[in-house]
């Protein structure tokens, strides 16, 4: 069974904890010390799903301070999926996300050329008793900024705790399952021969509905 390489890029603001989501969705460990990320870096973790097909998962890191935001360009080309985290204990970076989310389509190159993209909204620290964001309000964000074709559809949401490995894995999973590369991008690498295949939105939204995921 053949693999495929996504490349998926975390985005927000400095201090929601991309890196320690990452770091326990790759290694399984979480650490206090906070260190902020310069630039960008990537780790690949290959994930064997229950049809027995083989998906890598790219997972850059990106920093969150302003002063890097001009760096976006270079990372986010090429981006296959896009993860908005943000921490439900500061609203300020839930608020942020909006801008995050069109500098990202701005400085990939996507704009309005892929209405579809697939973004993925990620709110981190729930093992925190101070939550300032509640889940309706992520799932009007989700709503707000999910559109196809011109047709309003649900962008998923999920809730995690990185420093406890509470729902860590749900997004990232998500992707490996749902996000598919687009057959242009198959033939350059030598995987043509098959018919791109596209994501059932009302499939997942269903499958969504009964998972473990906040929205």
């Amino acid at each position: 069974m053949g693999k495929q390489l996504l490349k998926v890029v975390l985005i927000g603001d400095g201090g929601v904890g991309k890196t320690s989501l990452r770091n326990q969705f790759i290694h399984k460990r979480f650490t206090n010390a906070y260190k902020a990320t310069i630039g960008a870096d990537f780790i690949t973790k290959e994930i064997e799903l229950e049809d027995g097909k083989r998906v890598s998962l790219q997972i850059w890191d990106t920093a969150g301070q302003e002063r890097f935001q001009s760096l976006g360009i270079a990372f986010y080309r090429g981006a296959d999926a896009c993860v908005l985290c943000y921490d439900v204990t500061n609203y300020l970076t839930f608020e942020h996300l909006a801008r995050w989310r069109r500098e990202f389509l701005n400085q990939a190159g996507i704009g309005d050329s892929n209405p579809d993209f697939p973004f993925v909204l990620l709110g981190n620290k729930i093992d925190i008793d101070e939550r300032v964001v509640s889940r309706r309000q992520a799932r009007g964000f989700a709503q707000e900024h999910s559109t196809v074709t011109g047709s309003k559809v649900e962008m998923p949401c999920f809730e995690a705790s990185a420093k406890d490995g509470i729902r860590v894995e749900d997004a990232f999973l998500y992707i490996a399952k749902t996000v598919r590369i687009p057959q242009m991008e198959l033939d350059m690498v030598g995987g043509g021969g098959t018919a791109p295949q596209r994501l059932d939105w009302d499939a997942e939204s269903e499958a969504r509905k009964k998972s473990k995921g906040c929205c």
